[in-house]
C-alpha cells in the first residue's frame, strides 16, 4: 500500500506540471500571480478531480460487483451511467435554471431507476450463465443511450450529450469540480459498510441468517453506486470500464474481503486515472486525447480478456 500511495503522489505531482500554459513551482514560490493562478485554478482542481473520480468509481464498481455477485459488471456496463446521462438531459431541458446540485439529484434518481431495472432483469437470468449478465447490461445501456440520443436530437442537445458521454477533464477548473467531493464521502460510506456488503455478496439467505437487513443494505449500496455515477457524469462525463478493471485486479490480489479491497481499489483507481490522463495530455501535445477514449480502448481489451478467460476456463 505504501508503494501505491507513493506512486499516486508522484503522478499527482507530475500532473501538476503538465499543461499548455507555462508554469513552474519556483515562480509560484516567488509570488508570481499568473503561475499561482494556473496552479490553483486549473492544475490542482484537475488533479483532485482525477483522484476523487478514480477512487470513487473503482469503489462503486467493487460494491456493484458484490451486490450483483458478478465480476463482469460495473455502472458503465449496467445502464447506470446512461440512465444518469438521460436524467441530466431531462434536467437541462425542463429545469435549465435550477442549480447544478438539483440536476445532479435528478440524474441520481434516473441512475437508481436504471440500476433497479437492470437488477430486475438480472433476476430473470439463469445463475449458471454469468456471462449473460454483462451482455444484458450492455444491451440495456444501449437502449437507454438510444433513448437519450433521440431525446437530445429532438431538443437540440446533442452537443451536451456528446460531452457527457465522453469523459474528459480539460474543462475542470476551480468552482466546477467541487461536487466530486460528494463521491469522496460516498466512498467513505462504502468503506464503513464494507463488511455488510461482503455479506450481501454471499446471498440473501446467508445475509438474513446472519441477522442483516438485506433489503436495507442492498438499497444503500445501490444509492452509493448510483449517486457516485451521477456526480461523475454531471461533472466530467462518463468514465468507461474503470469500475470493471480495477475490482477484478484487486479481487485477484486480496480476494473478496471488501474491507481489505476498498483501500486497494481506491489507490489503483486513482493511479490508473492519473496515468491515463497524463498519457492523454502528452500523446498529442498541446492537444489532448480524452481520458474516456483511452480508458475505453484499455477497458474493452481487458473486458474481452476477462470474458474469453472465463469462457476457456469453463470449457476445460
Amino acid at each position: 500500500m505504501g508503494l501505491a500511495l507513493t506512486s499516486i503522489l508522484v503522478m499527482a505531482l507530475l500532473s501538476l506540471t503538465i499543461g499548455v500554459a507555462d508554469m513552474s513551482f519556483g515562480a509560484v514560490l516567488q509570488g508570481q500571480v499568473d503561475d499561482a493562478l494556473i496552479l490553483l485554478a486549473s492544475r490542482v482542481p484537475r488533479t483532485m478531480a482525477l483522484i476523487l473520480t478514480g477512487a470513487s468509481m473503482a469503489i462503486a464498481g467493487l460494491i456493484f460487483q458484490m451486490l450483483t455477485r458478478n465480476k463482469f459488471v460495473e455502472p458503465a456496463t449496467a445502464g447506470t451511467a446512461e440512465s444518469a446521462g438521460l436524467g441530466l438531459l431531462v434536467a437541462v431541458f425542463f429545469l435549465p435554471t435550477v442549480p447544478m446540485l438539483a440536476k445532479m439529484l435528478l440524474a441520481s434518481g434516473f441512475a437508481i431507476a436504471g440500476t433497479v431495472l437492470f437488477l430486475r432483469l438480472l433476476d430473470r437470468l439463469p445463475r449458471h450463465q454469468p456471462l449473460l449478465v454483462p451482455l444484458v447490461g450492455l444491451m440495456l445501456g444501449g437502449v437507454i443511450g438510444a433513448v437519450a440520443t433521440f431525446f437530445a436530437y429532438q431538443t437540440d442537445l446533442l452537443q451536451y450529450l456528446g460531452i457527457w458521454t465522453t469523459g474528459e477533464f480539460s474543462g475542470v477548473l476551480r468552482g466546477r469540480y467541487e461536487l466530486l467531493w460528494i463521491t469522496g464521502g460516498l466512498a467513505l460510506i462504502g468503506y464503513l459498510y464494507a463488511d455488510r456488503f461482503s455479506i450481501i455478496g454471499m446471498g440473501s439467505d446467508v445475509a438474513i441468517t446472519l441477522g442483516l437487513n438485506h433489503r436495507g443494505v442492498m438499497w444503500l449500496g445501490l444509492l452509493v453506486v448510483s449517486v457516485i455515477t451521477a456526480v461523475v457524469v454531471v461533472t466530467v462525463g462518463s468514465i468507461p470500464f474503470l469500475g470493471l478493471i480495477v475490482p477484478n485486479i484487486v479481487s485477484r490480489m486480496v480476494g473478496d474481503n471488501l474491507r481489505a479491497a476498498v483501500p486497494w481499489a481506491a489507490s489503483l483507481g486513482a493511479g490508473l486515472l492519473l496515468f491515463c490522463d497524463i498519457l492523454g495530455r502528452v500523446l498529442r501535445a498541446p492537444y489532448e486525447v480524452p481520458i474516456g477514449t483511452i480508458l475505453g480502448v484499455l477497458g474493452s481489451a481487458v473486458f474481452l480478456m476477462l470474458l474469453l478467460g472465463r469462457q476457456s476456463h469453463a470449457v476445460r
